[in-house]
């Protein structure tokens, strides 16, 4: 960035954190929402805005939802988007600016993972580049890697066994996504904090509350990523592997509609970040409610082969993502109320999740709860979290294996992450002796 460049972001993004606070102050319930600190529970929150009826109007100029029938309708609906009608992406949407010179847009030699993949767009672009990576993740193919998570698994709290304190997200929560992602790269997890810096600063673009420093390292983060997996692409065209890596360079090279430079990099990056920052929350999210909720935890422990139903209600209960947008395509009445083309609506759903029309007692976490798979913590519609079926697998077996392996773990004083969007655990000091386990499964 140029230091006009560099000044103008870091206006821009004061500007909108003072307007964010302000319309917080004056009551907006969206704005508390988007504006609360790491400590405060997002809940409470999501309950002033389903007061306020299933789709009301922010002063923030978008509509809100926290209704899981209309969030999943929305998701479901054609007539909705992730693009606005020039084909900004969501960010550039919101910001009012697809220039160079704005807030939240990248450096366009820096690709965003978020920004530039089928992540962030329609069909029929989000269809296409998305078809080149799901057969790595239907189920017959995640069927396959179940005992390479086991393996994983049991690998970490093997090295773990020796220590009576550790950090359940840095050394374990982590650690295992990371390794399995790499695992289906083509990569060696050596370089796996960097990775975690990675993934944490990237996560950082799905808020609306930067600051011009966490923008700049977005952007390092952004050029160090794009840097190795230009040299990764580079070695694959040379040296085709067995991975994710290497069939989307086959694509390239197959003829037919070209796979551009952007869209490779977007896309590998991508399932990196993607392929880890979900699933080190929803592990840690899971393990720390099992760390304070005494009958959740010896429920797993009589019933470890339904670890599946436990993972479905931290899903439910406390999902990593907590809120998306969608933009609509044309003009729309939904639940009674106009939204205009290339309106956007926020769909809260962390609190859709938590809806008492559909949820009976919606903030009790209970693994046997019969009806938690109707969550929408992994979205819906066409945009359904691809690596969903794997993130539920790499859960299950990793709190499944954790609290088996040690039964009397007790947890020190968390640190909640200082995003709003990607929910969960930063730190997670625990303690206790590790047990002899023999065998493995449920």
């Amino acid at each position: 960035m140029t230091l006009r460049q560099d000044l103008r972001a870091g206006l821009t993004m004061f500007g909108w954190r003072a307007g964010l606070r302000a319309q917080a102050a004056l009551g907006d319930p969206l704005a508390k929402v988007l504006s609360r600190g790491p400590n405060t529970s997002p809940y409470p929150l999501y309950e002033l805005v389903r007061e306020r009826g299933e789709l009301s109007r922010s002063k923030l100029g978008v509509h809100v939802t926290a209704s899981h029938e209309l969030a999943n309708t929305i998701l479901r609906d054609s007539r909705f988007g992730v693009q606005g009608a020039a084909g900004q992406s969501r960010d550039e949407w919101q910001a009012g600016t697809t220039g160079e010179d704005g807030a939240t847009t990248t450096d366009r030699k820096a690709h965003n993972p978020i920004d530039e993949s089928f992540l962030s767009l329609d069909p029929p672009r989000h269809t296409r580049l998305r078809r080149l990576v799901a057969p790595w993740f239907t189920p017959r193919a995640l069927r396959d890697r179940n005992d390479r998570v086991e393996q994983v698994v049991t690998r970490f709290l093997d090295e773990l066994a020796g220590r009576d304190e550790f950090d359940l997200v840095g050394d374990f929560a982590a650690r295992v996504p990371i390794q399995v992602i790499c695992d289906l790269l083509g990569v060696p997890d050596s370089d796996y904090p960097r990775f975690l810096r990675w993934g944490a600063d990237v996560a950082l673009s799905l808020d609306s509350t930067w600051t011009l420093t966490q923008y700049r390292h977005l952007q390092r983060s952004l050029g160090e990523m794009n840097d190795f997996f230009t040299r990764l692409l580079a070695q694959r065209r040379r040296e085709p592997a067995d991975d994710i890596v290497s069939d989307l360079v086959r694509a390239e090279a197959a003829g037919g509609e070209p796979v551009t430079e952007t869209d490779l990099l977007a896309t590998s990056e991508l399932l990196l970040v993607a392929g880890f920052e979900t699933t080190v929350n929803l592990i840690g999210n899971g393990a720390l409610e099992l760390l304070h909720n005494a009958d959740a935890r010896a429920w797993l422990a009589d019933h470890p082969d339904r670890v599946g139903d436990l993972v479905e209600e931290v899903l439910r209960h406390d999902p990593p993502v907590q809120h998306t947008m969608r933009i609509a395509h044309e003009p729309v009445t939904v639940a009674g109320v106009a939204v205009p083309a290339d309106g956007g609506v926020v769909l809260l759903l962390g609190g859709a999740n938590r809806d008492p029309k559909v949820f009976d007692r919606p903030d009790v976490f209970d693994p046997t709860r019969q009806n938690n798979r109707e969550h929408v913590a992994f979205s819906a519609g066409i945009h359904y979290c691809l690596g969903a079926g794997l993130a539920r697998i790499e859960a299950g077996i990793a709190l499944r294996e954790l609290f088996r392996r040690y039964p009397t773990l007790r947890a020190g004083r968390s640190v909640r992450r200082r995003t709003r969007n990607i929910h969960g655990v930063l730190r997670l000091p625990v303690s206790g002796r590790a047990r002899t386990v023999v065998g493995q499964g449920a």
